[in-house]
């Protein structure tokens, strides 16, 4: 592995409350024996990520006292009921001066994307310039990496529960699709039937 893929950070979005699973964060949903967001920030360390920043909002005090993340850095984001762009913005701020050159970010409500698929999308990373979204079907879907040139673009775009989806559309020509559906499904945990993809 080189020195510049040893920069690319994982990125983990675990803010949001569930609004629509009663207020229940998925941060603390249970899965395989722990939490969702202990399984989501292994999948980011066994994808081969260097570092993993873990975006908290909804309940943090209680993720960060109940969530076992050594080695993690816990990011506050006092403004993650403003959606998503808001945890994106403070994810990639934390990330400014780390050395990282690229994030490689996943949501923590997509549980059926592991390992192999993370690996993949770290794999396409080039230089800081790199874009690279995983696919499913040749429709782009997470995990992301942004190069860490891109980084102020998508901070001053990301609003609402958008996230980075302007900023990708306008540099779609840039974006290097790497199909992760033969080892991933991507689908979020957003209502109360999603509950059954849970272990």
């Amino acid at each position: 592995m080189t020195d510049d893929e040893n920069r690319v950070a994982g990125l983990l979005l675990a803010a949001g409350g569930g609004r629509r699973l009663g207020g229940r964060p998925k941060a603390l949903l249970p899965h395989r024996g722990g939490l969702l967001v202990e399984h989501a920030a292994e999948v980011l360390r066994a994808g081969g990520c260097a570092g993993v920043h873990v975006v908290l909002g909804a309940r943090a005090e209680e993720v960060r006292a109940r969530a076992a993340l050594p080695g993690c850095v816990l990011v506050d984001n006092p403004e993650w009921e403003q959606g998503m762009g808001t945890s994106l913005r403070a994810g990639l701020d934390a990330l400014a001066g780390t050395g990282a050159r690229a994030a490689l970010v996943l949501l923590v409500d997509q549980p059926g994307i592991g390992p192999e698929a993370v690996a993949r999308v770290r794999r396409a990373y080039r230089s800081p310039r790199s874009l690279v979204s995983a696919a499913y079907d040749g429709v782009r879907g997470h995990p992301v990496l942004f190069g860490a040139a891109h980084w102020a673009g998508i901070a001053a775009t990301a609003t609402g529960d958008r996230g980075a989806r302007a900023y990708l559309k306008e540099h779609a020509d840039a974006v290097e699709l790497v199909e992760c559906g033969d080892v991933a499904e991507a689908y979020d945990i957003d209502t109360e039937a999603d509950l059954a993809h849970l272990e």
